[in-house]
């Protein structure tokens, strides 16, 4: 059975690898790198993602991240996920934030929600630079699993579904990784199809 679940990580690693988008290609919502090592200038939003700038800079370019990067300046974090770091960072497009329930996120941006929405905005960064190939190494050493302490202090569970990264958040809600490895100065950014809720 370990063997079984090593071998799956294997090729979804291998799979993660051949999806890497780099600046200029088409994105098709799967891509990835699993190498961790190389650090491409890649597209997102329809931006260029520059791993010479850091992740505020890069994701306000990035026009699937309106609501992130709007929601990042509400609670006030943009100075500190503008600073030297690392963080890792899940990053749910605007689609995300729109399948939450309705007026969930006007009530989240209002000043007397700050602290909430710091609280939901920091379960989505894990200190420290994991890229695909760091994940994939807990996923195996995990036999399949891997916890994930956030900045706010919850956990995350990784594990894979089929050839996706999929987060398990602390309400049994699901997260698919659907671009990863968009590396930046002070760290790497997981692009997410959903929001993570901390319990």
């Amino acid at each position: 059975m370990i063997a079984r679940t090593i071998a799956a990580l294997a090729a979804a690693a291998l799979s993660l690898a051949a999806c890497a988008t780099t600046a200029g290609d088409t994105d098709d919502g799967a891509s990835a790198s699993a190498s961790g090592s190389a650090e491409r200038t890649v597209t997102v939003g329809g931006a260029a993602m520059y791993p010479s700038r850091n992740i505020v800079q890069n994701a306000a370019n990035s026009r699937d991240h309106t609501t992130l990067v709007a929601a990042v300046q509400a609670a006030g974090l943009a100075e500190t996920l503008s600073g030297p770091g690392p963080f890792t960072v899940f990053a749910p497009t605007n689609a995300a934030f729109a399948r939450l329930p309705a007026g969930t996120v006007e009530t989240l941006l209002r000043p007397e929600n700050k602290a909430q929405l710091q609280t939901v905005l920091t379960y989505h960064v894990v200190p420290g630079r994991l890229s695909a190939a760091d994940l994939m190494e807990q996923l195996r050493a995990g036999n399949g699993t891997a916890r994930l302490t956030t900045v706010q202090g919850g956990q995350l569970t990784a594990r894979m579904a089929g050839s996706r990264l999929v987060l398990v958040d602390a309400k049994g809600g699901t997260a698919t990784v659907t671009q990863a490895d968009v590396f930046q100065s002070n760290g790497v950014i997981h692009v997410t199809n959903a929001v993570s809720l901390p319990g």
